[in-house]
């Protein structure tokens, strides 16, 4: 293992080391005394505890949602889409003097006839929409959300970077066509969920280039909401393997005595799955078996460069995420991918500070097709469970790009 895991201490000591000519990753610096610059937020419902509520009140009350310090960006403009179920928020807005808009394009525009914000926050998460009568995906309005977004910015000749939370859509179109299109406007897009910017227990990340023979993933949850988390867990991590991402062939979901005879067949292993077990604080003893429940879905994909990989949602078993590889020496690397359980959730400041980056600089500190190729496998996963577990080829999935060296949680917040 040690062959393949980079302490992010032993990086900055050999980066300082360099002299001058080192470059430091962008998480190494401290954004304390970055100017504010202006955003709006675009939301399906502000309430406690929802999205909307733990990363722009990081924005609003500073990272500890407190009054300490907080990001270098400034609430200018708000637009809720569900506000009769939003009296928190709009109170908050009233508090800090934003104003409240009932129109997508008069939070860009703060009502004016020009783009004066410098990025949009757009968070399709919660709240009361209808779910896909087949798979039952809920039909957040994410698509929407950015093709109003991208209109403000055509009508008014101007755009600025944009970061859409989770996944791009719960279809794979309407997520190809938020990429496709952010590239047409020529406007940095990021997208995606706190997870790959959270704590991991050992603290690692893998060498570029290391060698996977297979991997596995671990989460919990439902099979949408949070098997897109655990899946972006499982991606930020098996793209930085040798050649970079090279896109996925199928997908297949199963549950109950499926994964057993998939395991059986020799689809997925049993003592990689242990090992990302045992990076986690707690597990229920017992056989995995008799422990996990009969609805907990298995996803097995085949990436087209040959690895095969199984995300493994273990409800019953235990309540964390985490990864496991095996690599090409036959040795393991493992960890438990921690997030703060508590108030006000730190792991959404470390995924704020990445949509500061991107504000601030005009790039993505990683690449959307990340959360393009995991939208894509979770939209593939949930028709294949609603088809009884049918294998799916997956042409369109057909992606490449190279991983970037944004780094994970240290400390409580950024900057302390």
């Amino acid at each position: 293992m040690s062959e393949v895991v980079t302490s992010r201490r032993r990086f900055l000591q050999s980066a300082l080391a360099g002299g001058a000519a080192a470059v430091l990753p962008a998480w190494a610096h401290d954004v304390r005394h970055q100017p504010k610059l202006p955003v709006a937020g675009v939301v399906t419902v502000y309430k406690r505890g929802s999205h909307a509520d733990v990363i722009l009140g990081k924005i609003l009350e500073g990272y500890d949602q407190q009054g300490g310090i907080g990001p270098g960006l400034e609430l200018a403009a708000l637009y809720i889409d569900q506000p009769a179920s939003s009296a928190m928020g709009i109170e908050l807005a009233k508090r800090f003097k934003v104003p409240v808009f009932d129109s997508i394009e008069g939070a860009v525009t703060v009502g004016q006839s020009s783009i004066p914000v410098r990025g949009v926050i757009s968070i399709g998460e919660h709240g009361d929409y209808p779910k896909h009568p087949k798979t039952g995906q809920i039909q957040y309005p994410r698509r929407r959300f950015f093709d109003e977004i991208v209109a403000a910015f055509r009508k008014h000749g101007s755009s600025v970077p944009v970061f859409n939370d989770k996944h791009l859509g719960y279809a794979w179109a309407d997520a190809k066509h938020m990429v496709d299109t952010a590239r047409t406007v020529k406007f940095p897009l990021m997208a995606g969920s706190s997870i790959p910017v959270a704590w991991r227990r050992p603290e690692f990340i893998l060498d570029r280039g290391a060698r996977i023979r297979d991997a596995v993933g671990i989460g919990y949850g439902g099979p949408e909401a949070y098997g897109f988390h655990a899946l972006e867990g499982l991606q930020c991590m098996v793209e930085r393997r040798f050649g970079g991402e090279s896109g996925v062939k199928s997908v297949r979901a199963i549950t109950g005595e499926a994964i057993w005879n998939a395991e059986r067949a020799g689809e997925w292993n049993r003592e990689l799955l242990e090992a990302a077990m045992a990076a986690q604080p707690a597990v229920r003893k017992g056989r995995i078996e008799d422990n996990l429940k009969p609805d907990s879905p298995f996803y097995l994909i085949e990436y087209r460069d040959g690895l095969r990989a199984t995300l493994a949602m273990m409800n019953g078993v235990c309540h964390q995420f985490g990864f496991a590889a095996r690599l090409e020496d036959k040795s393991k690397a493992a960890t438990w991918i921690e997030l703060d359980e508590r108030a006000p959730y730190g792991h959404f400041a470390w995924l704020l500070k990445g949509i500061e980056h991107m504000i601030h600089h005009g790039r993505a500190p990683y690449p959307v097709e990340r959360t393009l190729l995991t939208t894509g496998i979770l939209d593939r996963a949930m028709h294949s469970l609603a088809e009884g577990g049918r294998r799916l080829d997956t042409p369109e999935l057909d992606l490449r790009y190279q991983s970037a060296d944004w780094g994970h949680a240290k400390g409580k917040f950024p900057g302390n």
